[in-house]
C-alpha cells in the first residue's frame, strides 16, 4: 500500500509556518526571518519513503490586502484550501482567533465536511502548561472536529509525533512527482528567495517589502557556480538605501547571501547584485505576473 497527499501549511503571519515546513521536510527550502509577510509564494517540499509521498506547501501568511501583491500572496493561501488532502492550520501560544477570522472561517467549513485538518499550536516552548491547556480547550472549541497537535518547530519538539500522524492522514495512491525530486521550484528561484532573506534581515520599514529579486544569469562551472542578480525597489531613494554609502550595505548582503548559497548548493560561489529602479511594481498586474506571483 502506497500513500501519497498533498499538505497544506496554512495559517497568520508570524506563527511559524516556514519553519514548521523545513522541519518536516528536513531541508531548508523556506526562508525564515522574525518580519511578518516572508514568504510570498507558495512552495512545495517533497518528502518521500518507500511506501509513501508526502507533498508540503508552505503559504504567505494570510493577511488582509494593501496592494496587488498582497492580493497574490492571499490567493495563494486562499488555493492552499482546494487541493488539501490533510492541512495544516498553523496558530502559536501569541495568536488570536479574531485575526483574519474571515479565514478561519472556511478552515472551520473544511472540517465540519470531513477534511482532515490538524491544529498547530506552535511555540509551546514560550508558554506554561497552564496557558497551553487553556490554549488546546479553546482551539478544540473553535475547531472541534480538528486533531490538535502542540509543537515547537524551532526546538523539533513534538514534529515527529506530527509527521507519523501526517503519514497515516493520507490518503492511498501513486506518487505524483518523480521519487527523487524534492521541490517544485528552480535552482534561480532560491538563489532569489536566499537575497531576499538577507535583505529582511539588513534593511527596517519598508524597504524589505518594496523589493523584489531577480536572477539574471545563472552559470554553473566544474568548480564555481556564477550567478548575477538583481535586486529591483519602487523608487530611487530605496536604491540609494539599499547600496548605502559607498556601496557598503550592498556589499553585506552580497556576503551574506553568497555564504547561504554555497551552502545551499555545496559549491564555490561568484555573486554579482545590481539595484534597479522597477515603480510600484507592487501594484503592477503585468509585473507580478513577470515576477511569478501568478496561480496560472
Amino acid at each position: 500500500m502506497h500513500r501519497s497527499g498533498f499538505v497544506n501549511i496554512v495559517g497568520n503571519p508570524n506563527v511559524g509556518k516556514s519553519t514548521l515546513m523545513n522541519a518536516l521536510v528536513g531541508e531548508r527550502l523556506s526562508i525564515i526571518t522574525s518580519k511578518a509577510q516572508t514568504t510570498r509564494h507558495r512552495i512545495l517540499g517533497i518528502v518521500n519513503g518507500e511506501d509513501f509521498q508526502m507533498v508540503y506547501s508552505d503559504t504567505p501568511g494570510v493577511l488582509s490586502p494593501n496592494y496587488r501583491l498582497q492580493e497574490k500572496m492571499l490567493e495563494f493561501s486562499r488555493s492552499a484550501l482546494v487541493d488539501a488532502d490533510v492541512l495544516l492550520y498553523v496558530t502559536d501560544v501569541t495568536d488570536s482567533a479574531d485575526r483574519n477570522a474571515e479565514f478561519l472561517e472556511k478552515v472551520k467549513k473544511m472540517s465540519h465536511a470531513g477534511a482532515r485538518v490538524f491544529l498547530i499550536i506552535n511555540k509551546i516552548d514560550l508558554t506554561t502548561q497552564e496557558t497551553l491547556e487553556n490554549l488546546v480547550a479553546f482551539w478544540h472549541n473553535q475547531l472541534p472536529e480538528a486533531e490538535i497537535f502542540p509543537i515547537s518547530a524551532q526546538e523539533r519538539f513534538g514534529v515527529a509525533q506530527l509527521f507519523d500522524a501526517i503519514k497515516e492522514a493520507l490518503p492511498e495512491g501513486e506518487p505524483f512527482f518523480p521519487k527523487d525530486q524534492l521541490t517544485d521550484k528552480s535552482e534561480r528561484f532560491f538563489v532569489n528567495e536566499i537575497i531576499r532573506e538577507k535583505i529582511l534581515q539588513s534593511y527596517d520599514k519598508e524597504i524589505p517589502y518594496s523589493v523584489e529579486v531577480e536572477v539574471e544569469s545563472f552559470q554553473e562551472e566544474e568548480d564555481i557556480i556564477r550567478i548575477s542578480a538583481v535586486i529591483y525597489c519602487e523608487r530611487d531613494s530605496q536604491k540609494g538605501i539599499i547600496i548605502g554609502k559607498a556601496g557598503a550595505a550592498l556589499k553585506r548582503v552580497g556576503t551574506l547571501a553568497r555564504k547561504d548559497i554555497e551552502e545551499f548548493f555545496q559549491k564555490q560561489v561568484f555573486l554579482q547584485l545590481f539595484v534597479k529602479v522597477d515603480r510600484d511594481w507592487r501594484s503592477n498586474t503585468g509585473r507580478l505576473k513577470h515576477y511569478g506571483y501568478d496561480l496560472t
